[in-house]
């Protein structure tokens, strides 16, 4: 950074000496929440900055706080309206929460203004063939009961081809024979009989389609059960839990808060409805906020299956998913689900017994507020960072606690540097699965084990697993750049700052 004469850094001149190393750094170190700080702190010293808004606009995509990053760059382009990055991050944020109109409307600008640019063009293609999607299931609606895709399938004629040398279910069953060997075919990349995948997917959805929104267990004193909070479709990290908690088992049970269908080939996610088809009494899984058509379309597990397979299975998996329970109390005192608690209070177990979850998300609501909603450190509720449900404080716990006598809630959805934290006084606990998320937030995953007899958390730690596959995909990265750059820490930035 520059220096007056008398040695000293003025603010303006080291806001300004951040954007250039910022520009460099923070899309390869993925240090984001840091960035995030960086904007503020530039913000507060230019807060007519439009690219400050737009670079932290990015930082919040990254972390998905997508109601916050669609505030910046809606900023953005108040102060300058001619700065087309900013149309990118509000189109990219509006893909995000759904509001598919709203971003063609922003990716048209962005195409017409750069019609060379080939990822531009990808993502305007992308919303458009949604956008037409939407219109014509619209179009197409009824009042009669939608028929499933399950009616169209022939799956016993479905042949199994010489060459195929993969799993084969047993008599049509998933036995442990059957999961070690597919687990192994996913380790090494390879994918599953189309029959195989069908046949899980048809007997999972007969299974979760009996079950109620909220599901209730009870731990004997001398059981333990493992929670583990979001995987977000990192297979091998999955294949490290089962390594170092053991396989599932009756004697061995988990919860999932999230199915986590991120990205990628399906490995985890037909992995996970194995275990539940081969120990339905002994291994849960809860809805997540990724198990939605939208989120699916955004983050491209919708290609994905309809590449391998065929959009007949994306559509049963999309059946399947709306029949994933919402919540899980354990024992009548841990509640343990994928977001948070509410935007009202009043909400009693008994209500969600009662949620109609055989559909898509709605935008508010009980059942809108289990899969998006966070904690906050302060009291009260506030509009969510995501821009779907909100974020609600340690008073707002306690009482939901009270009225429903539980001893705290557990939840997963938000990356967290250790895998865990403990917070609202110890009643709001989030676990986090997926260790060196996306491959970029070097992050630690966590599991926890409750025990029947006091039901305490016991919190264990691993890291990522280094696996030979490809995972560093993410829709919203436009560049592939690899540079190293000394940047200015956050706490030289404020040590300098409080010396002026």
């Amino acid at each position: 950074a520059q220096q007056h004469s008398s040695g000293k850094i003025t603010l303006d001149q080291l806001a300004l000496s951040i954007h250039p190393l910022r520009e460099r750094h923070f899309p390869m170190c993925k240090d984001y929440d840091n960035a995030i700080k960086y904007y503020t702190e530039a913000l507060e010293l230019n807060p007519a900055n439009a690219i400050y808004f737009s670079n932290r606009s990015l930082a919040y995509l990254r972390t998905e706080c997508y109601g916050y990053a669609l505030a910046d760059a809606t900023k953005c382009l108040e102060i300058d309206k001619n700065y087309i990055k900013g149309y990118y991050r509000r189109a990219t944020s509006n893909m995000a929460l759904g509001k598919f109109k709203a971003a063609l409307k922003d990716y048209e600008t962005v195409v017409r203004v750069r019609p060379n640019d080939k990822d531009a063009k990808m993502k305007y293609q992308e919303c458009n063939k949604i956008v037409k999607q939407k219109a014509f299931e619209r179009a197409i609606a009824s009042d009669e009961m939608k028929k499933s895709v399950v009616d169209s399938l022939d799956i016993e004629n479905m042949m199994i081809e010489d060459e195929y040398t993969g799993p084969k279910l047993e008599e049509g069953k998933v036995t442990m024979s059957f999961m070690k060997e597919m687990m192994e075919c996913f380790k090494d990349q390879k994918k599953l009989h189309r029959k195989c995948a069908y046949q899980i997917l048809i007997q999972v959805k007969e299974l979760l389609s009996k079950l109620p929104s909220l599901v209730e267990i009870t731990l004997k004193e001398t059981e333990k059960i493992t929670i583990c909070g979001d995987t977000h479709g990192q297979f091998y990290d999955l294949l490290n839990i089962f390594e170092l908690n053991g396989l599932p088992s009756e004697t061995n049970p988990y919860v999932s808060c999230s199915v986590a269908v991120k990205r990628k080939a399906p490995f985890v996610i037909l992995t996970l409805f194995g275990f539940k088809l081969l120990l339905p009494d002994s291994f849960y899984l809860l809805r997540g906020n990724h198990e939605t058509d939208n989120m699916n379309q955004m983050y491209g597990f919708e290609g994905e299956v309809k590449a391998k397979y065929t959009t007949q299975m994306f559509t049963l998996f999309s059946e399947v998913f709306q029949w994933l329970p919402l919540a899980q109390c354990i024992n009548g005192k841990v509640l343990v689900m994928h977001g948070g608690l509410f935007s009202e209070d009043g909400v009693m177990l008994d209500d969600l017994r009662k949620i109609d979850r055989n559909r898509q998300p709605p935008d508010s609501g009980p059942m809108c507020d289990l899969l998006w909603s966070d904690p906050q450190p302060q009291n009260g509720r506030s509009v969510s960072k995501r821009g779907v449900s909100c974020q609600f404080g340690p008073d707002v716990t306690e009482r939901f606690l009270d009225q429903n006598k539980l001893d705290y809630i557990v939840r997963s959805h938000e990356v967290k540097a250790e895998g865990y934290e403990v917070t609202h006084s110890g009643k709001c606990i989030t676990v986090f699965s997926a260790p060196n998320y996306c491959d970029q937030m070097a992050n630690k995953g966590a599991y926890i084990h409750l025990r029947g007899s006091d039901l305490k958390p016991e919190f264990h730690q691993f890291t990522a697993v280094v696996s030979t596959s490809d995972n560093n995909f993410d829709i919203l990265t436009l560049t592939n750049v690899t540079i190293t750059v000394h940047l200015l820490s956050y706490s030289t930035f404020q040590a300098s700052r409080s010396q002026l």
